[in-house]
């Protein structure tokens, strides 16, 4: 499932995370990089454990904590600590590539099944050219570039890679999600059901058939949860 989650970041917490990059130390992208991404990698990345990362994890993880939208789709078990990435001049693309399907960040000794991969954009679109987010899926080639504070998830399995910036910098957080629910038809039902009873109350308010339908939800995901 491929999805566009709005708003993620308020335009206060956006402020903050833009004014932090201003002076963030980058350096090649290549440290955190497999043998077969390494070779079509060329971006700029902020070390993990320095302040400005750190500052800016805290930021967005409690974004992710208060919205539900992430949370109906992504059904979080595990979040690996975002990371910060930065294209443009002459580290400006990522060719297609397939993320490892475990990470391992060993300062917090955690290892997150990369269940559902996620960009969240910090520049705007008109700040820079190309730079889309490029991911195959079972309907085609998708370009995605969202507006600053908005995010897209999408499986972890998928080939993707980032477009050439030709003008400006391409400014993101990305981060993995290992979900409670492993199957990603399995999430796309949930998400699809409960996207629909949300729909269901807010036009017949808690009707037994809205109940009803939330016992289903809740028991679907019982059946399939690793918690």
């Amino acid at each position: 499932m491929l999805l566009h989650v709005p708003e993620v970041l308020t335009p206060d917490e956006l402020r903050q995370c833009r004014e932090i990059l201003r002076d963030a130390p980058w350096i090649d992208g290549l440290a955190t990089a497999g043998a077969q991404s390494a070779a079509v990698k060329n971006n700029e990345q902020l070390p993990t454990r320095c302040e400005q990362a750190q500052a800016l994890q805290g930021i967005v993880l409690r974004a992710l904590e208060r919205h539900p939208l992430f949370f109906s789709a992504a059904l979080p078990k595990r979040i690996l600590p975002p990371m910060f990435n930065r294209y443009g001049g002459t580290a400006n693309t990522y060719g297609p590539h397939v993320d490892m399907a475990v990470r391992h960040t060993a300062e917090r000794n955690v290892r997150v099944r990369t269940d559902i991969s996620c960009t969240l954009f910090f520049a705007e679109p008109e700040e820079y050219d190309g730079g889309e987010l490029v991911i195959d899926d079972t309907y085609g080639s998708q370009r995605v570039k969202l507006p600053a504070g908005d995010m897209v998830l999408y499986p972890g399995t998928s080939v993707h890679g980032v477009a050439p910036v030709t003008r400006g910098y391409r400014l993101a957080s990305f981060f993995w999600v290992e979900s409670m629910v492993r199957s990603d038809e399995q999430r796309r039902l949930l998400f699809d059901l409960d996207m629909n009873l949300m729909r269901l109350r807010e036009r017949e308010g808690e009707t037994p058939e809205a109940v009803g339908l939330t016992g289903t939800y809740h028991n679907l995901l019982r059946m399939w949860a690793d918690t």
